[in-house]
Formats: structure tokens, sequence, C-alpha cells
């Protein structure tokens, strides 16, 4: 009997989880580190969000690159998805892409204070990705084709 309650309690919270729970879900202070590495890696940040269709069309070309140079590059996706979305766009449309990538969500609502200290210029449009080492880094307030983006990251490579 004892057998049998574990194996429902069991049943029914792997399939009552919230999906949203499987997310990594930071403000601003969470995500910081991954804009500050001093390693010998090159850094590839990408923000971006469901419902921009530049930035879906992008996204594999991040995910080639975290495959072609997975020995000395780090790729970490950004996404600007609302809140109210993750359980009906966001969650989906990761499990559909399947993407090796790091994927993490910033949900910090203060625009103002964040946006500038990723970079001076930066409006707050997406797609925008930033490339770093410990030596360099590139703000890009633009959208990358593969050839594009490989192109700017060899630039990193030592």
């Amino acid at each position: 009997m004892n057998f049998i309650k574990v194996f429902f309690l069991v049943s029914f919270s792997i399939c009552c989880t919230s999906n949203v729970e499987k997310l990594e879900v930071y403000d601003f202070d969470g995500i910081e580190h991954y804009l500050k590495q001093n390693d010998d890696k090159v850094y590839v940040v990408n923000f971006w969000a469901t419902w921009c269709a530049p930035c879906v069309k992008e996204l594999p070309y991040f995910d080639q690159i975290q495959q072609d140079f997975k020995e000395n590059v780090e790729v970490v996706l950004i996404s600007l998805d609302f809140p109210s979305q993750y359980e009906s766009k966001l969650i989906p449309f990761l499990e559909k892409k399947q993407l090796t990538s790091k994927v993490i969500v910033l949900d910090d609502t203060d625009m103002n204070s964040w946006i500038p200290k990723i970079d001076s210029e930066w409006d707050g449009a997406i797609p925008v990705t930033l490339i770093y080492n410990k030596d360099q880094r590139q703000f890009y307030p633009q959208s990358f084709t593969y050839d594009e983006l490989s192109s700017e990251v060899r630039k990193f490579m030592n």
C-alpha cells in the first residue's frame, strides 16, 4: 500500500509540476555575472524574445556557434519574454527548438537601470548581442547571419 502511495505522489509531482519551475529566471543582479566573466573563453550573450521575429531567426546560428566552438566559446541566450507568457509561449518554444546553448530568463522591470549597464548606447531594442573575452568587449545592436556571427566570434579568439 505504501508503494502505491509513493508511486502516486511521484507520478503526480512529475506530471503536474509547472514547467515554469524549470526555467532559470533572474533579475539583473542574477544575470550580471554572465556579462563579466574573466577567463580564457569567449562569451556570446544574446538578448532575445519569442515575440521578436529577427531574434527567433538567428537563434539557430547561436546554437551552431556553441557547437562549433564549444571548447573556447560559451553562448548564453537571455530571454526577455514576458512572465505571463512563460507557460504559453517560452516553454513550448524551448521544448520545440531543443536549443543546446544555455538559456536564462531576465525578469527585471527596471529596464532604465540595467540596459545602460549592458551598453550605454543600447536603446532597449532587440536582438542585441554582447561578445567579450577578458581583453575586449563589443556590443552589437543587430541581428546576425551564421557567417557574420562566426566572423565576429573569431575576432575574439586568441
